[in-house]
Parts: structure tokens; C-alpha cells; sequence
């Protein structure tokens, strides 16, 4: 059997599935219960500093989308950092860590920028006995309009300086959390590591509003008939999260930096592809808000399940092993011919195929045959564009197939070449650059 254990700069556990901080980890009530259920760490709703604690609102604090089927797709929320009092929360995690010494404790934390109130916060933290902490520089609502969270995370200047004050006056690890809300995420994460971070997690929710009522023209959710931006999460945002992951795990400057991945986590094929794209572990908050903790059994056994099949002994043996195959679209094989193919025996004839190809596309599929509902690719129009296959409502009724290197492509009446070429040597380019670049390592 597969061996999960995960150790991520230094934390162990007994698995890379941790909950990531958000009311799921509010209190020890709710993370005993996670970890009965089989989660291998909780990285505990975020902290302010000592004093009165923040305010919440007294009404809904959460917004969704949803698919045809009523499941949930992405949720909204408004909610703050933790409005229990500091001492309390402190109090709870050093005897939740206490009960449960195999599993990863993490202490998420947001102070005003300024090294006093970080140097203040961090010896508290510290006698927990917590196996690290993480720098909320994510939170785009409520706390960013104070000076904190994504207004922060936004800055690699401050993330730098936040981060350096943390392993001067810490000795945890620093796992630096980063904020979607960027033009280009690698220059935080170049900022904290520059910082010295011992890790990044990502990605902190995206800005949003999730919807409107049209009754009272309130954006919802809706506290007395006035709404507000909040954080997007959920599935809806996991090609997202994978595609910020991916650059932090290529850059030159950021390669090698142990990354936590979030966003949208829902099944163990999620967080398998989240690792296989350089996530040491992964952290989980929508699917369990959506499902409860036990969702986390599946979770398990299924990447077990995966990892014996495909035989992986370790976590180590696939994270990472999509990366390299990670590239710009200026070194894409422009020599890679393919063409859709439907399966007739699996063809329901709905006709999504021929009308998605039809009016929005390059007219590469047929409706009839000799006066009868017919859908059958014409290779002399198909670009190989995959659209037909993400329509079509049936598994593996379409597929595409490549031309090998001699065959003819009847759309452009040439020889498929066996050459390796992209466009930076293209005669098309304007800017060529008159030899075969190869793909960035």
C-alpha cells in the first residue's frame, strides 16, 4: 500500500490533506472532529492580535454559484478573521495539539503592518506548541480595507518585510500565503522568499461578487439591502489556482519553493494533480463547508487507491512530475496534427457536436447521412480544436487522434513532418528567430 505521510518543511502528518483556515477550523470543537474524520492537519482560522476582536456581520455571509444540478460551484464569503477573543483561540490550539501530536497544527495569523504587533503576536503563537504558522496576505475583504490581508499580500515589498520580521522573532516555520488578486503572482512569491519563507500557500480567495437580486437590486449576499465584494472560492476556481501554482513551481526564481495548494479541492484527483503540478500538500475549505469532514475518507483512499495502480510508492514520486511538461505557447509542436473522431456505436445523436461546430466553430462535422441524423468529422475541416469533445454529454464518444509523421492532413494538403517546430521559428512570426528554440526546462 501507497504510503501518504507527508512532511512538509518539517511538518509531519499523516496525510498531505490538511483544512485550510476558515470557519471549518474555527475552534477545537470543529478540528477534533476533522481529525476523527482522518485530516492530517488544520491550518486554524486566522488571528488577530490581543484586544477587542473583530466584528463580523449578523446576517448572511455567503454567496454561491451553482451547476445545473443545484452543486455547488463556487462560494462567496464575507466573513472575517476570527471574532473569538485571541487568549481563548490560543488556549484551544495549544491543548488541541496536545491531544492530537501526529497531525499538523498550523496558526494563521493577521496583525496590522508593522513589526511591533507581529513581534507581539508571534512568542503567543509560539507556546502552543503549534508546528508552524501562516502569514495571511490573502484576505480580500474587510481586512484589506484596514491596511491587512490582500493590501499586504499585493505588495512584495511588504511581504518581504512581514516575512523577515516572522523568522527573526520565530522560530516556526513560515509558510507565506498569497493572494490571487495580482497581475502576476511570482513577484510575491519571489518577495517572500526573498524574505526567507520557509513555504508559499495558494491561492487565497478571488475578489468577487457572485450575485444580484433583482427584487431589491442588492448584491448578494445582501445585509439590509447593501452588499459587498468578497472572497471567491470552490471548484470554480481550481484551473486558476493550478495555473498560479504552476508558475510559482517553474519560475527561475521561485523553483524548489515548497508550495501548500488551494483552490477548489474537492476529490483526491484534485489535490493529485495540485501535487503533480509541485504542491508539497494540499489544503482543503469549500468541499468540507459543501460535504462535512468525511469527505476526507474519499479523499484518502482514493489517492491510495491511485498511487498503488499507478505505483507510486510515495508522494515525493509524483509531486512535481507535471511541471516540466509546463511550457509557453511559443514552444507548442506546431507539428502535432490531431483530428476528433465519433465513436458511432456511442453516439446518442443529440447533435451538440454538429451545432457547437456549426455556429461557432469551423463547420467540421456533419447532421445527415443519406436523409437520417448522422455527426461525422470532416477531416478536411477539422483544425483539431477539441470543442466537440467538450460538449459531447457522452464519455469517450469523441476523441482525438493524432496524424502521424507522413500522413496527409486533408485540411491543409501537407505531409505531417516529424520535426519538433513552434513559433519562434515560424515564417509567420514577425520576429523569428531563425532556430528551433526548445522548451524551457
Amino acid at each position: 500500500m501507497a504510503d501518504l505521510r507527508n512532511n512538509f518543511v518539517g511538518i509531519k502528518s499523516p496525510n498531505p490533506f490538511w483544512l485550510a483556515s476558515a470557519p471549518p477550523t474555527d475552534k477545537a470543537y470543529n478540528v477534533e472532529r476533522a481529525f476523527k474524520a482522518g485530516w492530517g492537519g488544520v491550518v486554524w482560522k486566522t488571528l488577530g492580535e490581543a484586544g477587542p476582536p473583530v466584528v463580523n456581520v449578523n446576517g448572511p455571509r455567503y454567496g454561491a454559484i451553482w451547476g445545473a444540478d443545484r452543486r455547488l460551484l463556487g462560494l462567496n464569503n464575507i466573513e472575517l478573521i476570527t471574532d473569538r477573543d485571541l487568549q481563548t483561540n490560543l488556549r484551544e490550539i495549544k491543548q488541541v495539539k496536545m491531544n492530537w501530536p501526529d497531525r499538523a497544527v498550523v496558526v494563521s495569523i493577521m496583525v496590522p503592518c508593522d513589526e511591533e504587533s507581529w513581534k507581539a503576536i508571534l512568542p503567543l503563537v509560539e507556546e502552543t506548541e503549534a508546528d508552524g504558522i501562516e502569514l495571511n496576505f490573502g484576505c480580500p475583504h474587510g481586512m484589506s480595507e484596514r491596511g491587512m490581508g490582500a493590501a499586504v499580500g499585493q505588495v512584495p515589498e511588504y511581504v518581504e518585510m512581514v516575512v523577515r520580521w516572522c523568522k527573526q522573532y520565530s522560530r516556526m516555520p513560515v509558510i507565506t500565503k498569497l493572494t490571487p488578486n495580482v497581475t502576476d503572482v511570482r513577484r510575491p512569491a519571489r518577495a517572500a522568499k526573498a524574505g526567507g519563507t520557509d513555504a508559499v500557500s495558494l491561492i487565497n480567495t478571488i475578489n468577487s461578487i457572485t450575485g444580484v437580486d433583482l427584487d431589491s437590486f442588492s448584491p448578494t449576499p445582501s445585509i439590509d439591502g447593501k452588499g459587498t465584494h468578497g472572497g471567491y472560492c470552490g471548484p470554480a476556481v481550481k484551473p486558476i489556482a493550478m495555473h498560479m501554482v504552476a508558475d510559482i513551481a517553474r519560475d527561475a526564481e521561485t523553483r524548489g519553493l515548497p508550495i501548500s495548494g488551494i483552490g477548489g479541492i474537492t476529490t483526491w484527483r484534485d489535490a493529485a494533480e495540485f501535487m503533480a503540478l509541485g504542491a508539497g500538500n494540499v489544503q482543503v475549505c469549500t468541499a468540507a463547508m459543501t460535504y462535512g469532514f468525511k469527505i476526507v475518507e474519499e479523499m484518502i483512499s482514493g489517492l491510495n487507491n491511485w498511487m498503488d495502480e499507478k505505483g507510486h510508492r510515495t508522494l515525493e514520486d509524483f509531486v512535481g512530475r507535471a511541471t516540466p511538461n509546463v511550457t509557453d505557447w511559443q514552444y507548442l509542436n506546431l507539428n502535432y496534427i490531431t483530428k476528433a473522431r465519433i465513436d458511432q456505436e456511442l453516439c446518442i445523436k443529440c447533435g451538440r457536436c454538429h451545432i457547437a461546430c456549426e455556429d461557432t466553430s469551423h463547420q467540421a462535422i456533419t447532421k445527415e447521412l443519406n436523409g437520417k441524423r448522422h455527426f461525422e468529422v470532416l477531416e478536411d475541416e477539422c483544425v483539431g480544436c477539441n470543442l466537440c469533445v467538450n460538449v459531447c454529454p457522452v464519455d469517450n464518444c469523441i476523441d482525438m487522434v493524432a496524424l502521424e509523421p507522413g500522413m496527409l492532413d486533408q485540411r491543409t494538403k501537407k505531409v505531417v513532418a516529424p520535426e519538433y517546430a513552434n513559433w519562434t521559428s515560424h515564417p509567420n512570426n514577425p520576429m523569428p528567430t531563425h532556430k528551433k528554440l526548445e522548451p524551457a526546462e
